[in-house]
């Protein structure tokens, strides 16, 4: 038991000190593109952006329960009648709800 306690406190101990190492990068960078790969990057590059731009942009709503829904209905302005003339409500049931 004392063993797992002194791993448990080295794990804590030894946790926020490997986090604070830096890193190091042991491969190398990739090679650079020849100029001949750059045109060609260049070109598909081009002609994906030309493509892009033959896409027409969609102006209507793609939505397929559009139709079913429908407008809340309005509300009509009702007269309201003033408190003095409403005779007060009076309470029904019992108290314990």
């Amino acid at each position: 038991m004392k063993l797992f306690r002194l791993a448990a406190v080295l794990a804590v101990v030894a946790g926020p000190a490997y986090a604070q190492m830096p890193q190091l990068n042991l491969l190398q960078d990739a090679p650079s593109k020849t100029p001949e790969e750059r045109a060609a990057e260049a070109e598909r590059d081009k002609a994906y952006k030309e493509t892009l731009k033959k896409i027409p942009d969609t102006k209507a709503s793609n939505d397929p329960w559009g139709g079913m829904r429908s407008d809340p209905p309005k509300q009509t302005a009702a007269p309201k009648a003033s408190a003095a003339t409403s005779a007060p409500k009076k309470k029904s049931g019992t108290a314990a709800n």
